[in-house]
């Protein structure tokens, strides 16, 4: 979990860099990120430390040219390479990575006394220092203790303010913007510089680092060390570098992190100036998170007038948090504007919105808008109250943008004209030249609607007959459909002096309109086609399937057929059937079922059906017929190139039926009462594999029995295995076993839904308890 945290706070300072970076310069996120490495890779530093040093070196809210959009490149910050003394030589590999060690844990410093006490940490094994301190210069020229290591809080509170003194380096350093190296302080003598006393942390050797911030350097880093004697080369070197990375965090802890000093000249003189203000105004700061991001905001100022707002007098509110205060805050469209202000320096314009206060003892709905200005790292939030009328103008201009309607007068004794601004905007007319007279309203139309507009226009002026009329007017480069509507003001005598209209934009309902008739037309027409193909594909079907209008005789066998097109789309199919005797007394009985409906699948049917019967009478098997079949749909280049198929031979001497199938579920036998699915021999759908193999199976019948051969539109139902709708036709069967006049129709009662989605063609075969008949011509 360290590890998660550490990695996410590393990925905040890295955004945060790229967002300072591009804020002063423009440029993209990825060009952004480039200049942080490049820069890293020229100064030879991690790329986490080029990170704090560019948050360091963010300059205030652009103004002037950078606002404008010409900004120039992000303030190079000072080398860290002091002067050279007498001493240890530079280690540049070992400088560096304690630098990015550093630069490291600066991201878990969540303030600056963790900045301090992280400071020591890192610093002490490399110099030999046991004391940090971090003072910053106040705008009275006094430093103040902000973070320290090293020391314990009694002697801290101590010296916790120390006013200006001549020579004490810490001044010094921030005055020339130079770091002090004091090398031997004497262990027996005081130092002159300091106040009366000396400060419990006195050391022998000290390093004062100014830290580089632009605009202001008032935070100095104090390095104090035990023993007397040099800073080496590596160790300036060290310490410059400490310090250009203290910039970064610094910079995200705010101006004047933990200061508590009210009496401060600046901040006595902000607060009075918002005692004064006569509107509804916060001064926020920001509080940070570890990583950076903005928990929350102290109030540091407040007027009066907010308490009408929070609910809290002004002296109660300065100090607070303002998730304290106001928690509903934290999920408004405010909070997201104080961060964009916060982050780009742009000021904030909220929309209104309402809010419920006490006025007199009585709760009233009233209407804010807020305003989000920075200033320096602050914030100054301000409310405004709408008044009723504003909330009228407001609301009379979001009726007329969401209704796409204006108002429009013309005074016709003054000849003045007045429009709201969405009549500019239907009209396509520029403002700035302002609204025409009643006159040359026409002039506005196309020539085709000109004369009914202005013929209605002279009427409203002559007679004060008011109009109601449709124009096409040309605006932003298309044409326009307006409905203009105006009426007159008489004067006591009947004369028309004003005239009120309004003009309502009908492009869309239009629009509608003809999209709408067009659709209709399509319907229409697509209609007439799929009854032209429906009354084709019945006709056609009709000459090539020709139904019997009684039960057959054929080889002894009664057969009886029942063809049911689907009840919903073209309801034509491919579902076929054959039932003829053969020369030699056999017979041959045949349903397939062609992949879809339509003309297509009609002509694929009489293809199929006429080429089986005729391979079969001319001596085929019924596997072989199968393959030739199969062969014929994959050279057909049909876009209905698939069907199923049942072939079946009765051999009336021996009773024996044999059959072959394609992909089609297996013929339903009837025996004693009991019905039972044929066992399927092998073969796969026509025209759905180059080298199918096939197989016959037989069936040796009795007087009684009953053979039915169907298609999938009987037992398929949508959202149902096939093997229920197989089982449901099993008991169907069962159920009406003694029925043997019409013994189809209350099977097919049983089976069938209202609606049938699917052609329905069924064979039923049955063996006569007499014996074998004489075979009628077929």
């Amino acid at each position: 979990m360290e590890r998660l945290r550490e990695l996410a706070a590393t990925s905040a300072v890295l955004e945060r860099a790229v967002g300072a970076v591009m804020a002063v310069s423009g440029c993209s996120p990825d060009a952004a990120r480039d200049t942080l490495v490049q820069r890293a890779k020229a100064a030879n530093r991690t790329l986490l430390e080029e990170c704090w040093i560019a948050l360091g070196s963010l300059v205030p809210p652009l103004t002037g040219a950078q606002a404008s959009g010409s900004a120039g490149p992000v303030p190079q910050v000072p080398a860290v390479s002091g002067p050279d003394v007498p001493g240890e030589a530079a280690s540049p590999g070992d400088v560096a990575a304690a630098l990015g060690r550093l630069g490291r844990a600066l991201v878990r410093v969540g303030g600056p006394q963790e900045l301090a006490e992280c400071l020591l940490d890192h610093l002490a094994p490399s110099t030999g220092a046991d004391t940090v301190v971090l003072y910053a210069r106040r705008p009275s020229g006094a430093l103040e203790l902000i973070g320290h290591a090293g020391i314990g809080d009694p002697h801290a509170d101590q010296w916790k303010h120390v006013p200006p003194l001549a020579g004490f380096p810490a001044f010094d350093a921030l005055r020339d913007r130079e770091p002090r190296w004091v090398e031997d302080t004497g262990a027996d003598r005081d130092d002159p510089r300091l106040p009366v006393g000396q400060p419990p942390w006195r050391r022998r050797s000290q390093a004062w680092l100014p830290v580089p911030m632009p605009n202001a350097d008032d935070v100095c880093v104090g390095v104090l060390r035990p023993h007397p004697g040099v800073f080496t080369p590596r160790h300036r070197e060290h310490l410059r570098g400490a310090a250009l990375l203290c910039s970064g965090p610094l910079r995200l802890f705010g101006p004047r992190q933990g200061d508590t000093t009210t009496g401060d000249t600046a901040e006595a003189a902000l607060r009075s100036l918002f005692d004064a203000l006569p509107v509804a105004a916060m001064l926020l700061t920001p509080l940070r998170s570890p990583s950076g991001r903005v928990e929350d905001y102290r109030i540091d100022a407040v007027t009066s007038h907010a308490a009408d707002i929070v609910g809290r007098a002004g002296d109660e509110l300065t100090g607070r948090r303002l998730l304290e205060c106001c928690p509903a805050m934290g999920r408004e469209p405010v909070w997201r504007g104080c961060l964009r202000t916060l982050t780009t320096g742009e000021p904030h314009e909220g929309a209104p919105f309402a809010y419920q206060e006490v006025v007199a003892g009585v709760a009233e709905l009233s209407t804010y808008a807020v305003r989000v200005t920075r200033l320096g790292d602050r914030l100054v939030v301000t409310w405004l109250r709408h008044d009723a009328s504003d909330l009228q103008e407001q609301r009379l201009a979001d009726l007329q943008r969401l209704g796409s309607v204006g108002w429009a007068d013309w005074n016709l004794v003054t000849q003045e004209a007045a429009w709201s601004s969405q009549v500019f905007t239907l009209f396509g007319r520029e403002p700035a030249h302002g609204p025409v007279r009643l006159a040359e309203l026409s002039d506005l139309a196309l020539p085709e609607d000109a004369p009914a507009l202005a013929r209605a226009v002279e009427a409203l002026q002559a007679e004060g007959r008011p109009f109601d009329l449709p124009v096409r007017v040309r605006a932003a480069g298309a044409v326009r459909h307006l409905r203009i509507v105006a009426e007159a003001v008489e004067d006591m005598s009947g004369t028309p002096v004003e005239v009120h209209g309004v003009v309502q934009d009908l492009t869309a309902r239009r629009r509608v309109e003809l999209a709408l008739v067009e659709s209709e037309r399509a319907i229409l027409s697509q209609h007439d086609v799929l009854r032209a193909e429906r009354t084709l594909a019945a006709r056609l079907q009709h000459a090539l399937l020709p139904l019997p209008k009684r039960s057959m005789r054929l080889a002894g066998l009664h057969v009886d057929v029942a063809y049911l097109p689907a009840q919903s789309g073209v309801n034509v199919g491919g579902d076929w059937f054959s039932a003829i005797e053969l020369p030699d007394g056999e017979a041959l009985f045949v349903v397939g079922d062609v992949a879809g409906h339509g003309i297509d699948a009609v002509a694929t049917m009489a293809q199929l059906r006429f080429t089986a019967k005729g391979m079969v009478i001319t001596g085929s098997s019924l596997t072989g017929a199968l393959a030739r079949l199969n062969r014929l749909l994959l050279h057909s280049h049909d876009s209905h190139g698939t069907a199923t198929m049942v072939l079946a031979c009765y051999r009336a001497q021996a009773r024996r039926l044999v059959w072959a199938q394609a992909g089609h579920p297996a013929p339903l036998l009837l025996r004693d009462g009991q019905a039972r699915f044929l066992e399927r021999p092998r073969g796969v759908l026509l025209g759905a594999s180059p080298s199918p193999v096939f197989e016959e199976g037989e069936c040796l019948l009795r007087p009684g029995d009953r053979v039915l051969m169907y298609t999938d539109g009987l037992v398929e139902r949508p959202e149902e295995p096939i093997d229920r709708g197989l089982q449901r036709l099993a008991r169907a069967v069962e159920a009406h076993a003694d029925h043997t006049d019409s013994a189809l129709e209350p099977v097919l009662a049983a089976m069938l839904e209202e609606e049938r989605r699917d052609d329905v063609c069924v064979l039923d075969i049955r063996v006569p308890d007499d014996g074998p008949a004489d075979a009628l011509p077929q």
